[in-house]
């Protein structure tokens, strides 16, 4: 549904239009509606309109009017609940009400003027215009959205929508740096090719949603489609613009609690908001807060499919067989205490006491073992968070001018186990080692062995505790109002700040690490054998020696000693100042021409620091990279047309929609972006729309100065030539470490874009609207790194620079690869999204039956997702697995039914994730086809009384599984089954 097509949700005379779905917009005919109080005439309205009026508690008196002076109540109230819809009311000379058309006729006297000051913003525009349909589609979500499956905060809401990819969520943030991030990414183009905004600018937390307090959201507003021309770099993909209820009124608090059917992934919530009037009405003030504790879930085989699955061999001794299976439990020959892998021992694992025992360990292929871990055993299932939001937001009207203030404070904390130190390499341990019982050296002895190589895995010794604190401190100022004739301006300036701090807590430092680990008895005592040494200079008084033998056999001071906290500080800064007018110069023979123009300006920059010992390099496993100091600032000019072409009532309406933007980047220079757009609407039932635009994405501070970057993940080797038939080589590695930085040399991105689409809502089926838009996005110039399976690619047609990249142990394996950010790639995707609603008034089927009944689908189809780095032309549309680089699924698709009435609210929602292959370039795997998903989520709301209402809700009701997950869960559902249930309060 265009944003054009859904009714402002303000507080008017105390009446919330907080959901609608209307088929009046494509009416062009008046209904006809009592005189009386507002409430009258608005039931009236909806059930002749075919729309959905949701009144909160207790505030549907026509008494007040939000400060209106000398106007009606009614009359002011409506004008301002239709003001953008594209309809306007009217008192007949009997006193009742008229809601009509806007070309039918000229609102006049206080209610037009009243209409005038009730701008709605629509983002897929600039341009503010009653009945104006714009051109690039424009999906908005509700309260009703948000609140399906109470979702904990506003990313996840989105994610589950069929347009966005949810590429960074609880789920895979877990072995990461991400976690406390919550950014969206529409059309699966990437997180920074996705602009967001918070009522209509940007904000410092760049798209990270944790940072909003999603009880104070009204509505987002999602633009599917280029619109870099009317709101700058970045959104290439689109738009997401969350808008606040800026105008609340009284007073509501909130408190939930939710808990899955397995007894973890608890959750609770409080949020509440104040909202009052002062100085006669002419001044308005509010303030909000959210806190969300999220425990995540900390036992990841607690889930089935999950756990260490991967993908193994068929026949792992054959050199003829190269097929492959996804399997569950997937390990690898280590073991928490420690396996002795050769000599006379081997085979044998140490108990915690020192003692010997043989080892169950995976079979041939890798599978099972009692005593086998692997490498994600120890991991959470999904990462836990914290945060904390406030807003608060003052306003006042002088004449024809209304100042504002807003101030927002977030915080989002998360601290959970990364992964423990995996790059200890076996480790040769000599036999003479004094931790090792008298039994077993004595056994060593007897065989002539001096050493043995010991695999293990020190989840005691170095469990990494990733930590981060990330803060969010923001104020702005602005002023809006309108001059003259019909013009309208607006100006703000803003300033904010992350401040980002994280941690490595239990991290190895390598030397000492390496001292510590030869223990040698000196004068009946076990010391490291640097303070054996009779050499004065190799000594170490500080040096503590480390058991590796078993768990939990070390003192606090050996700890100490080996283990160290990685330190990242980092703080970015935005400041943001725009200025824009709106009016009609002239008209034409259809109607008034539209124009806005304007200028913007921004300045960003980032600073950063790390710790002594990261500096030093002394950690073994490195999670920082060096901090990142860096800026740039941009100067932009724009301007937006909106020129009606045909205005032939109840047959033609067409409108041109053009805008043009210049930007003058400190670091690359000057670069146009444009959209130009068209609409038709036939016979008031049919619209058609266009648009083309160019959008750019601007290289940010990190891609341009960041040193060092750190990545952990799989990687699907394609320079496996000679290799095959070594012993242990791994072509599909799960755990390749890739090293990036950026470049200051980056330019902007370029995307072309082309929407085609139609909405329809037929004249004899009052409240019903199905929309179809097709896009088309290319991206040239994108900013990437060769990914891992790229460079072994490039390595493989004979790139020697590619081959220098990567490093492999003994087997061939690739163990890490280097990469830098380039203006090498490009991206393209073209589908097809689906939008039906309905919504109908019970009293329509029956007359005693009360509430309202709505029907919503959302569905997108990917034909296909190209990524090309210049080397490699993969189109992943239709694989789904999470080891696959930018999954798509051909479908996902949301169908909600609401139901509410004056006292009680029921939804339902199904999710559906098509099929598809695991990754189609993995043609040796035998079972790379997943089956399609279908969660369902419920939910209630019943107002116990007036002021106090109860509500519930069930996701993944049926506990549907997740298929065999490598790494981690992208599209499908992890927690499963979560229960939620909370209260609301208002006065």
């Amino acid at each position: 549904m265009s944003s054009s097509h859904v009714f402002r949700n303000i507080l008017a005379a105390g009446v919330a239009v907080i959901a609608v779905s209307t088929a009046a917009h494509a009416q062009d005919r008046a209904f006809s509606v009592p005189a009386g109080d507002l409430k009258t005439a608005l039931d009236s309205f909806s059930r002749q309109a075919g729309i959905q009026i949701i009144y909160k508690p207790d505030e549907v008196s026509g008494a007040r009017t939000k400060g209106i002076r000398g106007v009606a109540p009614v009359d002011a109230a409506l004008a301002r609940i239709l003001a953008g819809s594209g309809f306007v009311a009217e008192r007949d000379s009997s006193g009742a009400i008229a809601i009509m058309r806007a070309h039918e006729t000229q609102a006049t006297g206080a209610a037009a003027d009243d209409e005038q000051d009730a701008a709605i913003v629509v983002t897929a525009s600039r341009v503010e215009r009653a009945g104006f349909a714009q051109p690039t589609p424009t999906t908005v979500l509700g309260k009703s959205e948000i609140r399906q499956a109470a979702r904990a905060n506003l990313q996840q809401v989105l994610n589950d929508q069929p347009q966005f990819r949810p590429t960074i969520n609880p789920a895979v943030t877990v072995g990461g740096t991400l976690t406390g991030v919550a950014p969206v990414d529409l059309r699966g183009l990437g997180n920074v090719r996705t602009l967001a905004l918070l009522n209509g600018r940007r904000f410092a937390g760049e798209n990270n949603l944790n940072f909003v307090p999603t009880g104070l959201v009204e509505r987002v507003e999602v633009v599917t489609g280029g619109a870099s021309a009317a709101w700058g770099s970045g959104a290439v993909a689109g738009v997401v613009n969350i808008i606040l209820n800026d105008d609340l009124d009284g007073f509501s608090a909130g408190a939930s609690s939710g808990i899955s059917s397995r007894g973890d992934a608890a959750r609770l919530g409080f949020d509440a908001s104040f909202g009052t009037r002062f100085a006669g009405g002419a001044g308005h003030f509010m303030i909000g807060a959210e806190y969300v504790d999220d425990n995540g879930i900390a036992d990841r085989n607690s889930r089935p499919n999950l756990g260490s699955s991967g993908i193994v061999r068929v026949s792992p001794g054959s050199l003829t067989d190269l097929r492959t299976q996804l399997a569950r439990d997937v390990n690898a020959y280590q073991s928490h205490g420690g396996v002795i892998a050769s000599g006379v021992l081997a085979g044998q694992m140490f108990n915690n006491d020192g003692s010997l025992r043989p080892f169950d360990g995976p079979n041939a292929q890798g599978i099972g073992g009692r005593d086998a871990v692997g490498l994600y055993d120890d991991l959470y299932a999904a990462s836990p968070f914290e945060r904390f939001n406030s807003y608060a937001r003052a306003s006042y009207e002088i004449g024809n001018a209304k100042l504002w203030a807003d101030i927002a404070y977030g915080r989002a904390t998360s601290s959970y186990v990364f992964f423990p130190d995996f790059l200890i390499a076996p480790l040769t341990i000599q036999a003479s080692n004094p931790f090792l019982s008298a039994g077993i050296r004595n056994q060593l002895a007897a065989a002539g062995q001096t050493s043995f190589t010991l695999s293990r895995v020190f989840m005691d010794v170095f469990p990494m505790r990733f930590g981060s604190v990330r803060e969010n401190k923001e104020g702005a100022i602005g002023i809006e109002g309108r001059f003259g004739k019909g013009w309208k301006y607006s100006a703000h300036y803003s300033h904010g700040e992350v401040d980002t701090r994280s941690r490595f807590e239990n991290s190895r430092i390598a030397a000492n690490f390496a001292r510590a680990i030869n223990a040698v008895s000196s004068n009946g005592q076990i010391v490291c054998a640097v303070n054996a040494d009779a050499i004065a200079s190799n000594d170490d008084p500080a040096c503590r020696p480390i058991n590796p033998f078993g768990e939990g056999n070390n003192t606090p001071e050996a700890l100490a000693y080996v283990r160290g906290t990685q330190v990242s500080n980092v703080v970015t800064k935005l400041d943001s100042a725009g200025f824009e007018i709106q009016g009609d110069p002239f008209s034409l023979w259809a109607g008034p021409v539209t124009v806005v123009v304007g200028a913007e300006a921004r300045w960003e920059e980032q600073t950063g620091s790390r710790g002594a010992l990261d500096a030093a390099g002394a950690f073994g496993l490195s999670g920082f990279g060096a901090p990142v100091s860096g800026g740039f600032s941009v100067k932009e000019g724009f301007g937006e047309i909106v020129v009606p072409l045909i205005d032939a009532e109840g047959a033609v309406k067409a409108d041109l929609n053009g805008a043009v933007r210049y930007s003058d980047y400190s670091t690359s220079g000057g670069i146009w972006s444009w959209k130009a757009g068209a609409t038709v609407r036939l016979f008031d039932d049919l619209l058609l729309r266009a648009t083309r635009s160019r959008d750019i994405r601007s290289p940010n501070v990190s891609e341009l100065f960041s040193n060092r970057a750190i990545g952990i993940g799989p990687l699907v080797d394609q320079d496996t030539a000679g290799r095959t038939g070594t012993p242990g080589y791994n072509p599909n590695p799960a755990q390749v470490t890739t090293y990036g930085g950026g470049n200051p040399d980056l330019v902007p991105e370029i995307g072309k874009t082309l929407t085609l689409g139609a909405s329809y809502a037929p004249a004899f089926l009052p409240g019903f609207d199905i929309s179809v838009d097709y896009y088309d996005i290319k991206v040239k110039g994108a900013i990437a790194t060769l990914s891992g399976s790229n460079l072994t690619l490039a390595c493989a047609r004979g790139s020697t620079a590619a081959c220098a990249r990567i490093t492999r142990d003994a087997t061939g394996t690739v163990t890490q690869v280097l990469s830098n950010a380039q203006n090498i790639a490009s991206f393209q995707t073209r589908g097809l999204d689906f939008e039906a609603s309905y919504s109908v008034a019970m009293d329509r089927i029956a007359a005693s039956l009360p509430g309202t009944l709505r029907f919503r689908a959302l569905a997108t189809y990917v034909d296909r997702f190209i990524f090309d780095t210049g080397l490699t032309r993969v189109d992943t549309a239709g694989d789904v697995g999470d080891a696959t680089a930018n999954a798509m699924p051909h479908w996902r698709g949301v169908l909600s039914v609401n139901y509410q009435n004056d006292r009680l609210g029921l939804d339902a929602r199904l999710r559906h994730i098509g099929g598809g292959k695991f990754n189609h370039l993995l043609t040796t795997l035998v079972d790379n086809s997943i089956d399609a998903r279908t969660y369902v989520d419920i939910g209630a709301q019943f107002k116990v009384a007036e002021r106090f209402t109860l509500f519930g809700n069930v996701s993944n009701l049926f506990d549907v599984k997740l298929p065999i997950t490598t790494t981690s869960s992208i599209y499908y559902d992890t927690v499963g089954t979560m229960f939620t249930a909370g209260a609301r309060v208002s006065f």
